[in-house]
């Protein structure tokens, strides 16, 4: 195959070409079918290969950090039923039900042995908050002495009993004779039992049924 076939090339006779010639153009038309192929079609699969490749990346990061989120919350919810199971008998130092009504009288006569002026003592209603305990509001008016006051305290927090009184809109102001007076709503606490609980549970009324 020489040079001078290619300057003399007539392209309206391709088949009077040298056969070296015809070789060459067919390995060059199969080299150009290549790149264009590779170009309009492999090259496109690529870009959609390597975005699926980085979409799977992303994929088991969220995994990986979903699972650490599921164990974690498992971890967080055995803490929490520990501390529940710690609130619980925390709360069993409570007084029960039944001790109830005496640790009430022993407050009113703990006051009076304090040389309180009890004018007002009305127990409320109790209601049962989150299932484990049960706070019952006492309406007081009392009058006496710093020191009277000082000592019901002391009382109260000396009875064989754990009493827990929270102030609620208490007010505490001098009245003439060098005397307090004591008035508003104390609120104390009780341990609520499993059967109870249970109880409660079950006297719920059942959701009433959609009409057809």
């Amino acid at each position: 195959m020489k040079l001078s076939d290619f300057r003399n090339l007539d392209f309206q006779n391709a088949g009077s070409w040298a056969q070296g010639v015809k070789l060459v153009f067919c390995t060059l038309l199969f080299a150009i079918l290549v790149l264009a192929g590779w170009y309009f079609q492999i090259n496109a699969q690529q870009e959609d290969l390597d975005q699926r490749q980085a979409k799977e990346e992303q994929l088991k990061r969220d995994f990986h950090d979903k699972q650490m989120r599921v164990a974690n919350l498992i971890a967080l919810k055995q803490q929490l039923d520990e501390m529940r199971d710690i609130l619980r008998q925390l709360l069993r130092q409570l007084p029960s039900k039944t001790e109830m009504p005496a640790l009430l009288v022993d407050i009113s006569q703990t006051a009076l042995g304090a040389g309180l002026e009890t004018q007002l003592f009305q127990p409320g209603g109790e209601s049962v908050k989150e299932g484990f305990y049960a706070e019952k509001p006492i309406t007081l008016r009392m009058l006496g002495t710093y020191h009277q006051f000082g000592t019901f305290i002391s009382g109260v927090a000396a009875l064989p009993r754990v009493v827990i009184l929270t102030m609620h809109n208490v007010a505490l102001r001098p009245v003439a004779g060098g005397q307090l007076l004591l008035e508003g709503t104390v609120k104390t606490y009780r341990y609520v039992e499993d059967d109870e609980s249970d109880q409660k549970q079950a006297k719920k009324p059942a959701p009433a049924k959609g009409g057809a």
